[in-house]
């Protein structure tokens, strides 16, 4: 597993108390499917046309952090998090072409709405530490889970997606959120809720699209 920041970092702490919930989500059919190619294409389908629609609402919350942040620093690193979803949503644009899916009228199933409701919802209320604790586990689970199985032998058939988050520009945007949890966050009951709950989610929506 891969931890950005240096050990005794918020960032560290919370993703080691996370470490089993991760492997729950790396042993997890799902994604053992896309390491094996075994996943069904329909399932892989469904799941970009619901990750797409997490996304854009990722995006909106890290709008919500730029809106409340109040530095240039600040502005500029949330700035380069939205262009990170930016491309990731090119990424899945070019799986909606390959496989024929309609990402323009995406109905969300529960478990896209429960992650997309948990995040806005505490993003609105303009606490950057919070929210920040709240995303950063997509980030730091996608980076763990593709350089995990890019480590063995990717089926072809899914290889793009672990190579997308095994590239280390992808562990540079997840450590930038790391970075920007330690600048606003502090050890708290509720930020460590929101990144416990996060990672929950994050199993959900695995669990729920294959």
């Amino acid at each position: 597993m891969r931890v950005a920041e240096p050990p005794g970092s918020l960032a560290a702490t919370l993703w080691l108390a996370n470490v089993p919930a991760a492997e729950r989500i790396l042993a997890h059919g799902f994604v053992r499917g896309l390491g094996d190619g075994s996943l069904p294409v329909d399932s892989f389908k469904g799941y970009v046309a619901q990750d797409a629609y997490f996304l854009e609402a990722f995006a909106r919350a890290y709008a919500f952090c730029l809106a409340n942040s109040t530095t240039r620093e600040d502005l500029h690193d949330f700035a380069d998090l939205i262009a990170g979803v930016r491309d990731e949503l090119e990424l899945h644009a070019s799986y909606a072409d390959r496989w024929q899916v309609d990402l323009t009228a995406v109905t969300p199933i529960a478990a896209t709405t429960a992650y997309v409701d948990f995040l806005l919802e505490i993003a609105r209320r303009g606490d950057l530490g919070a929210t920040v604790a709240a995303m950063t586990p997509c980030m730091r689970l996608y980076a763990f889970l593709g350089s995990s199985l890019a480590a063995g032998n990717v089926a072809p058939l899914y290889a793009d997606w672990a190579a997308t988050y095994a590239d280390p520009g992808f562990e540079a945007l997840a450590a930038k959120l790391e970075m920007l949890l330690d600048r606003h966050a502090t050890d708290s009951a509720t930020v460590r809720a929101n990144y416990a709950r996060a990672m929950d989610l994050e199993y959900g929506f695995f669990d729920a699209n294959l």
